[in-house]
């Protein structure tokens, strides 16, 4: 209810429909709980054929499509902001978001509850929409978190959608963007010990998804690839944590948060921003994991070599001849050997391996090309996908697939850098700067602006210290 000069002003909205999936859920949930005798009408005519195309066609918000029950403590809602989503765009909206109506001290409280019931606190995965007010509101609560937990070290994901990319012809919303990608980025990595940026301008085109069929307008396709990936990388963490030398026939190379971090960015070159790659699905043993794994970091070298390269890989559910599941040794030994035959190889990398694929439960976005098989293997003679009404295939086709991902320190992030160094002075510090007065109008000052000008150059110093910027950030 809003009240302008005396009149009041209802704003209401509908409830909005539950999904054929959410119904099923529903149904499921009460004949679990004895409820109903047996399964209602509405249940039995709910088939996974109709809750397929249901998602595909009708997915709008992450809850349309999420089977997990949170904890009441897991969720908060920004209430009273009173801003349309697709206006929440830029870091100055989100600004003072964390710090308004004592939302920082609920959200925090909220993430005490956890790290109080834990007995070993490895570290903190954060992953945050970087491309408009939630920038801001991230970096307010990574800045809470590193005070509360100064020991505890962060790995951030950056993730942004393809839908989030400017019109260039739009020159003010490009000068805005611009600027607003330089302040986000040099503020949430001076949060974080170690930060990856995901969000390509397309994944429909990108080499990336070579066997999938990605719809760039929707978020409920390109979050499920970004999704696999961070799942995979971080699969080291919930392995066995009694060490990375020790080995099952299940998995190895276990590898906590502080491990991950030191291998990347604890280096010579001190160089805290990683690449991610990813194969999925991921080539048989007989392929090449090194030559199908393709970034889903944006702005970087292509064809960089760098020999101070380190890496961390994660292999998971890889396939060998005969589509049979590949044991640790087979893939261990077909990655060392591809390492051996490469021309140019990282001084280091640490390999983390498991035999289980990743799942593709019935809510999985049907992205699957038509030669993707049931476990993930490539058809040479594909069969027609379950939904006559898309090419692609889905959860009910494809069970599982392999997967290959991959962080890298490495030179080819130079690019991304500099980009971001370029707009930062050019466009917000330099005399005449077309968006000083919007930065201002954020709440930047000019020192605060040179001191993440500084921060940059020393990155960008410590990757190529023949740059231009390498004397400046001395």
């Amino acid at each position: 209810m809003i009240c302008r000069s005396g009149s009041v002003f209802t704003s209401t909205s509908g409830v909005r429909e539950k999904n054929l999936f959410l119904q099923s859920l529903y149904e499921e949930e009460h004949d679990r709980l004895g409820s109903t005798t047996g399964k209602s009408e509405s249940h039995r005519e709910i088939s996974d054929k109709d809750i397929v195309e249901s998602l595909e066609n009708g997915v709008q918000f992450w809850t349309d499509f999420s089977k997990t029950h949170y904890h009441p403590q897991s969720l908060y809602q920004l209430s009273g902001l009173w801003v349309d989503p697709m206006e929440f765009d830029n870091y100055g909206i989100g600004k003072d978001v964390f710090s308004e109506s004592s939302r920082g001290d609920e959200i925090s409280e909220r993430l005490r509850f956890f790290t109080e019931e834990s007995d070993h606190i490895q570290g903190f995965q954060f992953i945050a929409d970087d491309s408009g007010g939630f920038s801001a509101l991230s970096a307010d609560l990574l800045e809470s978190i590193v005070d509360d937990y100064p020991s505890t070290p962060v790995v951030l994901y950056t993730v942004r959608g393809p839908a989030y990319q400017v019109n260039p012809r739009d020159r003010k919303r490009t000068v805005s963007s611009n600027i607003h990608d330089a302040i986000s980025f040099s503020r949430l990595s001076s949060l974080s010990k170690l930060i990856v940026p995901l969000g390509l301008p397309s994944l429909s085109t990108s080499k990336a998804c070579s066997f999938l069929q990605i719809k760039d307008e929707k978020p409920y396709h390109s979050s499920a690839v970004y999704a696999a990936a961070i799942h995979s990388i971080g699969l080291p963490f919930r392995m066995d944590t009694l060490g990375p030398t020790v080995s099952s026939s299940y998995a190895s190379g276990a590898l906590d948060v502080n491990g991950m971090i030191q291998t990347l960015a604890g280096q010579a070159r001190q160089n805290q921003v990683a690449i991610l790659d990813i194969a999925m699905p991921a080539p048989t043993l007989s392929g090449s994991f090194l030559r199908n794994l393709e970034s889903l970091t944006p702005e970087i070298s292509e064809d960089v070599e760098d020999v101070h390269t380190v890496e961390s890989m994660v292999v998971h559910g890889a396939l060998g001849s005969g589509s049979h599941r590949a044991s640790i040794a087979e893939v261990t030994d077909a990655v060392n050997a591809e390492y051996e035959a490469a021309s140019t190889r990282p001084i280091f990398c640490h390999l983390s391996t498991a035999r289980c694929p990743l799942p593709i439960p019935l809510p999985f976005p049907s992205i699957f090309g038509n030669r993707v098989g049931q476990n993930g293997e490539l058809l040479s003679n594909p069969d027609p996908p379950s939904t006559s009404s898309s090419s692609s295939r889905g959860s009910l086709d494809v069970h599982s697939i392999p997967i290959a991902a991959r962080l890298r320190s490495s030179a080819a992030i130079l690019p991304f850098l500099e980009n971001r160094l370029q707009n930062l002075g050019r466009l917000g510090i330099r005399l005449g700067a077309p968006a000083s007065e919007l930065v201002r109008s954020w709440g930047f000052g000019k020192d605060e602006l040179e001191d993440m000008e500084q921060s940059l150059s020393k990155m960008v110093a410590a990757l190529d210290p023949r740059s231009e910027y390498s004397s400046e950030s001395d």
